[in-house]
């Protein structure tokens, strides 16, 4: 038969035994069913789990998954339905997407390990979501093919293109320095609302998915009490200026902010 290997979600304290309400019913990643690990000695820091086909989640398996787009974004979504469930009863600390173990023992004895670091960084983000701001150029491309001059312009063919190419390159230059004013306004704004930041490489490819080219792609940790405040004054920062466009997303889990390096899992033990 089949083996099985342990996802991971997110780490959550569990002070109240509900957040098990919270997964009943809400499959994971492969359609399994989620639970939770609990620290040893009925301790209240919990891990979400649930088991996946040891086939598809061995690491050589894995690197392949992860180049396919249709697979991968699967995976994502039950990812973030999972700790989107247990974000709406508590704070959570989300871990890295395909986070595996070779079984729950392995979950718990890393949760043992790192209880009170996971403890100190769950105090640290309670009252706090995570808001994305991504800023876009829209300027025309410069391989966008020129319109047909004018029959009324004084122009040959010839001068006509090259006049057309120049103020093209023109406008993505203007695009350009109008996007770096836009960043620092918004930096600006944010900071009288965030505590914290994180710079993400710009989306490109199929991941940028919107118009326009994605040139800022970062996150913050903002308060609950200042999210509103901070969304309204990053939109406001982008204003005015034409071929930018300013994108907030959120509330999100701070996925950005929750995981520390050593909650890497625990590698496989050589036969």
């Amino acid at each position: 038969m089949t083996g099985t290997m342990s996802y991971a979600y997110a780490v959550a304290r569990d002070d109240d035994d509900t957040l098990a309400q919270a997964l009943s019913g809400l499959p994971g990643v492969a359609d399994a069913p989620v639970h939770l690990v609990r620290a040893g000695r009925r301790g209240e820091m919990v891990v979400a789990v649930s088991p996946v086909p040891e086939p598809d989640f061995q690491e050589s398996a894995l690197r392949a998954h992860l180049e396919d787009l249709d697979w991968l974004e699967s995976v994502a979504r039950a990812h973030h339905r999972v700790i989107g469930a247990l974000a709406e009863r508590t704070t959570v600390l989300p871990l890295r997407l395909a986070t595996v173990y070779l079984d729950d023992e392995r979950v718990r004895q890393m949760l043992d390990a790192r209880q009170e670091a996971f403890a100190g960084r769950l105090a640290d983000l309670t009252a706090h979501t995570e808001w994305g701001v991504k800023i876009y150029v829209e300027a025309p491309a410069a391989t966008e093919r020129p319109a047909a001059p004018s029959a009324a312009a004084d122009l040959s063919p010839g001068r006509a293109y090259l006049s057309h190419r120049r103020a093209q390159r023109h406008a993505r230059e203007d695009a350009y320095r109008d996007a770096e004013e836009v960043a620092r306004r918004v930096e600006d704004a944010a900071r009288h609302h965030a505590v914290d930041r994180v710079q993400h490489r710009a989306q490109q490819g199929e991941l940028a998915r919107g118009p326009g080219e994605n040139v800022i792609n970062d996150a913050y940790l903002v308060p609950v009490g200042h999210a509103e405040g901070f969304r309204a004054d990053v939109l406001r920062a982008g204003e005015g200026l034409t071929g930018v466009r300013v994108e907030v997303t959120g509330p999100w889990a701070p996925y950005s902010f929750a995981t520390p390096p050593e909650t890497e899992p625990m590698k496989r033990a050589a036969p």
